[in-house]
């Protein structure tokens, strides 16, 4: 039997996340203190240091960017209920919100990339 590869097929220039750790991220070799957004072309620090204090406007660099419509929202060690009207003030934007714990949305993220999906990461270390 051959070896089967797994790791998706990242296309050229795209960001894949490496590590995740209570201090931060690791995302296409580049060390992340703290909470990041991580879209398929670069990562951006993040100022929410908790799942309480994620909100619309704290959101603004991924409505802004214009072509995610899939947001990974991960939310540390466990998933936490999200408030409604994020969720709303999203897909009223065309973005749909997927909340999980961080590992699971660092994860997703590398396939949905691999997928070339309009994809972005809002992550909070698992704290």
């Amino acid at each position: 039997m051959s070896a089967v590869e797994l790791t998706p097929l990242v296309p050229p220039g795209r960001q894949i996340i490496e590590r995740y750790a209570p201090g931060g991220f690791r995302v296409s070799g580049v060390v992340y203190p703290g909470a990041v957004l991580v879209f398929p072309d670069r990562t951006l620090a993040w100022g929410p240091t908790d799942s309480a204090a994620v909100t619309l406007d704290s959101l603004s660099p991924v409505i802004e960017h214009g072509e995610v419509r899939i947001l990974l929202l991960g939310l540390g060690r466990r998933t936490a209920a999200v408030e409604a009207d994020l969720r709303a003030g999203l897909r009223a934007r065309g973005i749909a919100l997927e909340p999980m714990d961080t590992g699971a949305a660092c994860r997703t993220f590398n396939l949905l990339v691999a997928e070339d999906r309009q994809v972005a990461a809002a992550l909070l270390p698992p704290v």
